[in-house]
């Protein structure tokens, strides 16, 4: 198989994550250990050829721009020496110094074209700013041109302390923020002012497989959607990962939505622990091929298509 979503930590990082304020991560106990032996280890034990590596929430920005650009720019120099150490095992997904507009234009330039990124993460918000904030839109602009692949990847939505509840946010909150900024996307016309966006939503969608028909109704109906595609056919251009407990509910509700040649595989690794994963893993064995196709090859495949260096 090949991982879309899996993740790495540096001691460097943690401290200085830890330093502004996160020391228990959105809501979660403590910070994972992370090494790319273990990580190896734990690909080999379950078929794991390729893992694309990326930084969870937090994300680098942690209140002032010239740190989050170094902070991108250290994290991302240490993602492209694990793949290049480890050839055909590990690739990486950028980190960006968003809401910082002109650091992140610098980084995506660096990433792509030096260390040979294989695209980039973005949070769910930046600093509070969703992803249909029209301050962005020079950094979508930027990766539509490329067509650089962009995965998203939850954190604490705006005013969790209120919504969790004083549980971890992960859980649900997660789930909700990324379908609420993808529903910024779409209610904003991101997605179709640039449409060469090749976009991966984590977790099966979030809330969207059930909550898809309401968007679509309610910008039809209230809100003014923008002209062009609908919201329905908007979302089956994205691409979904199906990282977490994904059987035997999540994916069925999401292939009510999306085509499963838009359905990838992710572990979730460091932050789900090797005893959870591999629990995933064997759902994903054990479910129900879709079409006479195992899940193994069909998300496989569909990241080969997605990452051409990955195809063989």
């Amino acid at each position: 198989m090949i991982d879309v979503h899996a993740h790495f930590v540096t001691d460097s990082y943690v401290r200085e994550a830890t330093a502004a304020g996160h020391a228990h991560p959105d809501g979660m106990a403590r910070w994972p250990t992370w090494s790319a032996a273990e990580h190896l280890e734990l690909m080999d034990r379950h078929g794991i050829e390729t893992a694309l590596l990326s930084m969870s929430s937090p994300g680098v920005h942690f209140g002032d721009d010239a740190a989050a650009r170094r902070l991108a720019r250290e994290v991302n120099q240490e993602a492209a020496g694990l793949a290049a150490r480890h050839p055909g095992r590990f690739g990486f997904f950028a980190s960006l110094s968003l809401p910082d507009v002109d650091g992140a234009l610098g980084e995506i330039a660096y990433a792509v074209d030096e260390l040979a990124a294989d695209g980039v993460v973005l949070m769910t918000h930046a600093l509070g700013r969703y992803l249909g904030d029209r301050i962005l839109d020079p950094v979508f602009a930027e990766l539509g041109r490329r067509r650089t692949v962009v995965f998203l990847h939850p954190t604490s939505p705006v005013g969790w302390e209120h919504s969790a509840l004083g549980r971890p946010r992960p859980m649900i909150e997660y789930l909700f923020d990324t379908t609420r900024t993808v529903v910024d996307l779409l209610m904003t016309g991101v997605l179709e002012r640039h449409p060469d966006l090749q976009v991966i939503v984590p977790h099966c969608g979030g809330a969207l497989p059930v909550l898809a028909d309401r968007v679509d109704e309610f910008g039809k109906m209230f809100l003014g959607s923008p002209e062009g595609a609908g919201v329905i056919e908007q979302l089956r251009r994205l691409h979904y990962d199906i990282a977490g407990p994904a059987f035997p509910r999540q994916v069925p509700a999401l292939l009510g939505l999306a085509d499963p040649g838009r359905l990838l595989f992710g572990s979730d690794y460091c932050w789900t622990p090797p005893p959870v994963a591999a629990t995933h893993i064997a759902a994903v064995d054990t479910a129900p091929p879709v079409d006479g196709v195992g899940w193994r090859s069909l998300t496989t495949a569909n990241a080969r298509r997605l990452f051409p260096r990955l195809a063989r």
